[in-house]
């Protein structure tokens, strides 16, 4: 379960959070009455999920362990992110890197960079590979050029035929390019739901299949997210999510239109990427919104700290713990001292970590930084889960709130209009 702390917030509100408001985004939410209603699929799904496509997720999963050792997971956005966040959160950033079961997993088709395409084939090598391509309409530009040229390189190693038991499609139900070849070349296929944007699809096929693939109970990944939506809709307002939207709105009126999300674990920093498209796509719209950023602790605090702390008063900072470690690593004495450590002598480094995140958040709350503490007892598959269900339903509130479409995404579908005429599609305007 998440909590939430905003005592390091309250001083700096302009008004005070205004519940009624958040009442009414809260149930504008669970009701679907507001703007985008035929995309909040996710609210229900830890409980609604199909069960049936569940378990082909997990065989599928444990085909390509058993027949893989590298799994190339092409998307972009939130076809990508979510599934990136919870590899190297649960796992680890250097998660290729580890001795391990498991087959590899890279991640293309979130970029148009021939080296970084051609990086992914030299680390593959002559390893046996699997593809799972991940796109509702198989043609947005980035991922239907990296799935042409990995579903080539499958071809020409397994044959055509070969090539089609190991290629994936995470698509739409029923229509769609990506839809078509699959049904046509028997690809094994897995939904988008028709209900569930993108940037709010990390527990459904888009983001379960990779996830499994890594050896991540995906079961206990649902468990975690009903836990969390049953407590959000059990307490309502009181419930830390509506708490965080409320606290932010307030403080947004008060002029703080950036928001820092701030983490001590450098496992977190795709969580935070994937936070970031979630608020950023969500809230920034109509000449509204807080422009989402993120540092990771304590490493930016020796580049990014003086900014935080003594530069434009238009920052709001929300800090993710972790309350307890996955390890216990002692600080070691030594006899001559001489780096005066010595006071950290036997201690644990997470109790370390822990302190110095007080020291921060007291000395930024001085400078002027409204500070917001966001705690998660452990980093597993529940954990994340419950930060996933928070942070979604925080964020539809809270864009209710600012009167915006959470849903949506027009700016985008602009950039992507734009580049198919500028690169020449035919029939583009």
């Amino acid at each position: 379960m998440v909590s939430i702390n905003f005592e390091g917030a309250k001083q700096f509100y302009a008004r005070q959070p205004d519940a009624a408001a958040a009442q009414a985004a809260f149930d504008t939410l669970v009701n679907g009455t507001g703007a985008g209603n035929d995309f909040i699929g996710w609210v229900d799904l830890p409980v609604n999920y199909d069960k049936d496509e569940f378990a082909r997720i997990q065989k599928a999963a444990a085909k390509i362990q058993a027949d893989s050792k590298a799994l190339v997971v092409i998307g972009i956005g939130g076809s990508y992110l979510g599934a990136r966040a919870v590899v190297e959160l649960l796992k680890s950033p250097n998660y290729n890197a580890l001795p391990k079961s498991t087959p590899d997993i890279y991640f293309a088709g979130n970029g148009i960079s021939s080296d970084a395409v051609t990086e992914i084939l030299t680390m593959i090598g002559d390893r046996d590979f699997s593809v799972n391509v991940i796109s509702k309409s198989g043609t947005t530009t980035e991922p239907a050029i990296a799935f042409r040229i990995f579903k080539a390189a499958l071809e020409k190693k397994y044959g055509a035929e070969g090539a089609k038991g190991r290629i994936y499609a995470t698509t739409d139900k029923a229509r769609g390019a990506l839809k078509t070849l699959a049904d046509r070349e028997g690809y094994e296929s897995f939904v988008v739901p028709d209900n569930v944007g993108g940037r709010y699809s990390v527990l459904t096929a888009v983001g379960l299949l990779p996830i499994a693939c890594c050896g991540i109970d995906i079961e206990a990944l649902m468990h975690g997210a009903q836990a969390e939506r049953e407590d959000t809709l059990r307490s309502g307002v009181t419930s830390a999510a509506v708490q965080y939207a409320m606290s932010r709105q307030a403080l947004y009126a008060d002029g703080k239109n950036i928001e820092i999300l701030a983490a001590y674990e450098p496992a977190f920093r795709f969580m935070a990427e994937w936070w970031k498209q979630l608020y950023g796509e969500s809230e920034g719209k109509d000449g509204k919104g807080i422009f989402p950023a993120s540092v990771e602790f304590n490493a930016d605090l020796h580049s990014m700290g003086q900014f935080i702390q003594d530069g434009p008063r238009t920052l709001m900072e929300s800090v993710v713990r972790f309350t307890e470690s996955r390890s216990s690593l002692m600080f070691p004495f030594e006899e001559d001292n001489a780096d005066s450590l010595n006071y950290l002598a036997g201690r644990k480094l997470s109790e370390i970590s822990l302190v110095a995140a007080d020291a921060v958040k007291e000395a930024h709350i001085t400078g002027g930084v409204p500070n917001i503490v966001i705690e998660v007892q452990r980093r597993d598959e529940e954990g994340f889960a419950a930060l996933v269900c928070f942070f979604e339903m925080a964020c539809a509130i809270s864009g209710y709130m600012s009167r915006v479409n959470p849903f949506n995404q027009p700016g985008v579908e602009e950039y992507k209009k734009n580049m198919f005429r500028m690169l020449g599609k035919p029939g583009a305007k």
